[in-house]
């Protein structure tokens, strides 16, 4: 079985996976034996077109998406012995080579013909992964010779790149003119509300996931702690690692506990930490002080 999945130029889909799960339920149902070939740039450890021995098989399924151009092309003269079938197929030129090489054709839609339903909709049941927020930053410059920011994001997106989760990049910087960003707070909280966990290593990716009930995996990437480390402290939250310990270890030793602590019990921490935000007598903060710091007539500049 093959498909743009197979291609080293090609493309790997979400709808073409699941297209081809729905074949291979079928082709299992019905006891026949597949062997599905991936493209090396997607799957480096699955079987490629370098590896098969086109005299091994005797039928040939191209799976999903449009029939069309020299790679498919290919095909028909590497495996001309083979019986070669299209399923679920958009048929873009009826007499272009790289349709009229199948014996069949079983398309998803072609012209003069009424649509079909794609593969993907009847795909085998997923799993249930967790929607992870990822926050970063890469400036702070005011930090000097304490800045790891680059150290920590590569550690971070390496470690998460091989984690079976849906990240999505966000951006706490608003923008009302670029439809990527939000234009107001609300808007980004109403994403963050529906994440299963936040991994940021920027204040207010913390405070804002907090205030959201979200748990969250918060790395500190200024060399012995600064303003990350405060703010977890000032919310009482433990899911803090400093960017040293990444540094020395490997990643998943030092994050993946915190990973399962935040979709486990961090995730009723965090809805007590976003209650305690909103409650009548709430946590204190530096506005607390304002009206009295204004009426001071002193001129002296104090911290408090």
């Amino acid at each position: 079985m093959t498909g743009w999945f197979s291609f080293l130029h090609g493309e790997a889909t979400a709808g073409d996976v699941l297209a081809l799960a729905r074949v291979e339920r079928v082709l299992r149902d019905a006891g026949l034996a597949y062997d599905v070939v991936w493209s090396p740039g997607f799957r480096a450890e699955g079987t490629h077109f370098d590896d098969v021995d086109p005299a091994a098989y005797s039928r040939l399924v191209f799976v999903c998406g449009p029939v069309h151009g020299p790679q498919v092309e290919e095909l028909h003269r590497r495996f001309a012995h083979c019986v070669r079938i299209a399923v679920g197929v958009s048929v873009v030129d009826p007499r272009s080579p790289a349709v009229t090489g199948f014996h069949r054709v079983l398309a998803r839609d072609a012209a003069g013909t009424g649509p079909g339903v794609d593969l993907a909709a009847r795909a085998p049941a997923l799993p249930e992964v967790p929607v992870v927020g990822v926050v970063l930053t890469h400036g702070q410059h005011e930090y000097a010779g304490r800045r790891r920011h680059e150290e920590v994001a590569a550690a971070l997106t390496g470690w998460l790149a091989g984690r079976d989760c849906a990240r999505l990049e966000l951006e706490t910087r608003l923008d009302a003119h670029d439809w990527r960003l939000c234009g107001t707070p609300a808007q980004l909280e109403a994403v963050l509300a529906r994440l299963d966990l936040v991994v940021t290593d920027r204040l207010h990716g913390l405070v804002l996931a907090l205030r959201a009930g979200v748990p969250v995996l918060a790395v500190d990437p200024v060399e012995g702690g600064a303003k990350v480390t405060a703010q977890a402290r000032a919310c009482a939250w433990p899911a803090l690692v400093a960017a040293e310990r990444l540094a020395g270890a490997p990643a998943e030793g030092v994050l993946g506990p915190w990973w399962d602590w935040c979709l486990a019990d961090g995730r009723a921490a965090a809805a007590r930490i976003a209650a305690e935000f909103r409650a009548a007598d709430p946590v204190p903060d530096a506005a607390d002080g304002l009206v009295a710091a204004l009426r001071d007539t002193s001129d002296a500049v104090r911290w408090r």
